[in-house]
């Protein structure tokens, strides 16, 4: 074994405590940081997953002043011939009031909440959402049914078979009944949006062939606002990717992560400092034999590498471990996920994503930290004056 590395190894294990605390500090500090960034990921994730499953990755809405316009099949054609088009349904978006009657001889009292309804036409929508739910109720929604976001359902206390009561601004009222709800995990979704199928919501408006759009899927969800912006121009209709509704709350989630990266990365770099400490008070204590090495031969070089290698070690050993105790507590959160209040955080779970190129950077950053924590004691071991120590 080379000198330098035996030195390092035996000055590791002679402080057997003080070098326990300080791959521990280490160890938390990266474990902290991996699972941190592990966190953010898979919230970001998990919030556009959500959201992509139930938002059109473009919306087509009229210019026309009341929102409407009349379906026409020649619009439909030139939307569905675009090559990154993968399939084009008619929406009819109407804002309302849904209210739950009471009932005094169940005990049941009132309820009333805001609501997005949507009529579509269910076979055509559940090709551009990622909603089960519709499809299921098909019949229903044909009958004159209505399908609920879990939330929204929620709040009013209804269930499956029970009446609602659905009123739009210009006054127009209708009931329906709740065919089944639904839940895609955003609660921005869930709290707010209902379906209904365009002949009942056509009815409910007195409107009939109207729609306010059109809802697209297209092959790239990251080209949705390029490719919108092509449809738009060709139709002469205003294009609305997913990214413009839901875009800024990504944005400032990837900012709270490099905020995050800058908080937690202090915890490593405090535990750095541990490794200098160790290494100043090694230098202080092993001065005399310092001096005796360098007196009976070894170069300045050899004793520079032993406490840089103390440091590394030290550090190398405080990141493995971190590294492995980061990846167990993602794992765990992978498994059993925690659970979150969906009206403050959208979602309604803590979803975890590790990604390899960040547990990369942060073992890469611990070791380079440690380094260079250990080199200026190092330096100064390095540069003793065997001569003027002896005398």
């Amino acid at each position: 074994m080379p000198t330098p590395l035996y030195l390092a190894l035996a000055h590791v294990r002679r402080r057997g405590l003080q070098t326990a605390l300080t791959l521990g500090g280490v160890a938390v500090g990266v474990a902290v940081l991996i699972v941190a960034l592990s966190l953010t990921n898979g919230f970001i994730d998990e919030l556009l997953d959500s959201t992509l499953r139930a938002t059109p990755h473009v919306t087509l809405r009229t210019y026309e002043a009341d929102g409407r316009t009349t379906a026409r099949d020649d619009v439909e054609a030139r939307l569905a011939a675009h090559p990154e088009v993968v399939a084009v349904a008619p929406f009819l978006a109407v804002e309302a009031l849904i209210a739950r009657r009471a009932d005094a001889t169940l005990g049941v009292t009132g309820r009333q909440g805001y609501t997005q309804l949507l009529g579509i036409d269910p076979a055509r929508e559940t090709e551009v959402l990622e909603l089960p739910a519709l499809a299921e109720a098909g019949d229903a929604l044909a009958a004159g049914g209505l399908v609920l976001g879990g939330s929204l359902g929620l709040s009013l206390g209804v269930l499956d078979g029970d009446e609602v009561l659905v009123q739009d601004i210009d006054g127009n009222r209708t009931r329906f009944e709740v065919a089944s709800t639904f839940r895609v995990g955003n609660e921005l979704i869930d709290g707010v949006a209902s379906y209904g199928s365009l002949a009942t919501v056509r009815a409910m408006l007195d409107a009939p062939g109207a729609i306010s759009g059109y809802h697209v899927r297209v092959r790239d969800p990251g080209r949705a606002a390029e490719v919108g912006r092509a449809l738009a121009a060709d139709v002469g209709m205003r294009a609305i990717p997913w990214s413009s509704l839901f875009g800024g709350l990504v944005t400032q989630l990837r900012l709270q992560k490099a905020v995050i990266s800058v908080v937690v990365f202090l915890i490593v770099l405090v535990a750095a400092m541990g490794i200098a400490n160790v290494l100043v008070l090694t230098v202080a204590e092993k001065t005399k034999e310092i001096a005796a090495l360098r007196a009976l031969g070894a170069r300045e070089r050899d004793v520079l590498a032993t406490f840089t290698l103390e440091g590394l070690l030290l550090g190398g050993g405080g990141t493995l471990l971190g590294v492995g105790l980061g990846l167990a507590v993602s794992a765990y959160f992978r498994v059993q996920p925690f659970p979150l209040p969906g009206d403050l955080y959208f979602i309604t779970r803590l979803p975890v994503e590790v990604a390899a190129f960040d547990v990369a950077w942060v073992a890469a950053v611990s070791l380079v930290t440690s380094a260079v924590a250990g080199l200026l004691p190092a330096r100064r071991a390095a540069r003793l004056d065997p001569a003027a120590v002896l005398r």
